[in-house]
């Protein structure tokens, strides 16, 4: 694979300063409009994921099988890659597969209870 080019950072160029509007009046007789508002608990500024008491908040962590489909992948096939949405899909089937485990487990798990149950019972 070749080696990935460079990004070189653009020249930043001065501000261009615009010449000051003239400041708009209402008409006389009417309302200014009023300035439309954010929904409660938004602010309009970046506050770079600060909550109201100044802490940084927590990041969600979001578990996904993503690097280990990757390892096992490479471990069969060295040369094959996979695509954003091939790794969702293989992503969502792990998450389907374990949810379904854990049901057969369960099921397992009443019919090992009922079994020992029954044996206690009947001797």
């Amino acid at each position: 694979m070749a080696p990935k080019a460079e990004k070189k950072p653009a020249a930043k160029k001065p501000a261009e300063e615009e010449p000051a509007a003239p400041a708009e009046k209402a008409p006389a007789g009417k309302k200014p409009k009023a300035e439309k508002r954010l929904p409660a608990g938004k602010s309009a500024g970046k506050e770079g994921g600060v909550d109201k008491k100044g802490r940084k908040k927590a990041k969600k962590s979001v578990e996904t099988y993503k690097i280990y489909i990757f390892k096992v992948l490479k471990q069969v096939h060295p040369d094959i890659g996979i695509s954003s949405k091939a790794m969702s899909i293989m992503n969502s089937f792990i998450n389907d597969i374990f949810e379904k485990l854990a049901g057969e487990l369960a099921k397992h798990a009443v019919s090992e209870g009922t079994k020992a149950v029954t044996k206690f019972t009947s001797s």
